[in-house]
């Protein structure tokens, strides 16, 4: 069962499919050694990989496991938020989000989200969104408290992110907990 991957808009945002002249924008991104500093796989260093991350994204789509979506403010690449690990029979979805430096700090983050979570409760009918941030990144876990998420545990050292071991905390959100 294919996902079509939707547009989506805010007050402020554009959310949309990827293709392909995201590329570089999608490697600029994911090359920046401070973007990726919580992720658990190391910056991008050859630009085909964008190429591979945009298709992995339509095959996502075309097998119904997901959808992620290019964000961007007056035509201009911020990130990308989106859906993985969807599950139609237990109405479940994991979510996901990588924003550039210059998109921190303004709230894009959470009015992308909220954009993807509204899609998620009202047209995938999802009873839960689970996610999961790094302990040490801060940033991520306001940005999903802020959206009704709530904090239920911790991974022990589930990850080796630049050589250190390290924990991440798990979040849920249930469709009668959301608040749009």
């Amino acid at each position: 069962m294919s996902l079509p991957t939707p547009t989506l808009h805010t007050d402020r945002l554009r959310l949309r499919p990827f293709d392909d002249s995201d590329a570089k924008d999608l490697f600029t991104l994911h090359s920046n050694a401070d973007v990726l500093r919580y992720w658990d796989s190391p910056p991008w260093t050859e630009p085909a990989r964008a190429d591979r991350f945009i298709a992995a994204c339509r095959q996502m789509a075309d097998e119904g496991t997901g959808a992620r979506l290019a964000v961007e403010r007056d035509g201009v690449f911020l990130g990308w938020c989106g859906l993985t690990q969807w599950n139609p029979e237990f109405r479940s979805a994991s979510l996901g989000y990588c924003y550039n430096e210059a998109a921190w700090g303004h709230g894009y983050g959470t009015e992308a989200a909220r954009a993807v979570l509204e899609w998620a409760f009202d047209t995938l009918d999802l009873n839960r969104v689970q996610a999961e941030a790094d302990t040490r990144n801060a940033a991520s876990a306001r940005i999903l408290e802020k959206l009704g998420f709530v904090h239920e545990g911790t991974l022990r050292e589930d990850c080796i992110v630049n050589g250190d071991v390290s924990d991440s905390w798990v979040y849920g959100l249930l469709r009668r907990e959301w608040k749009p």
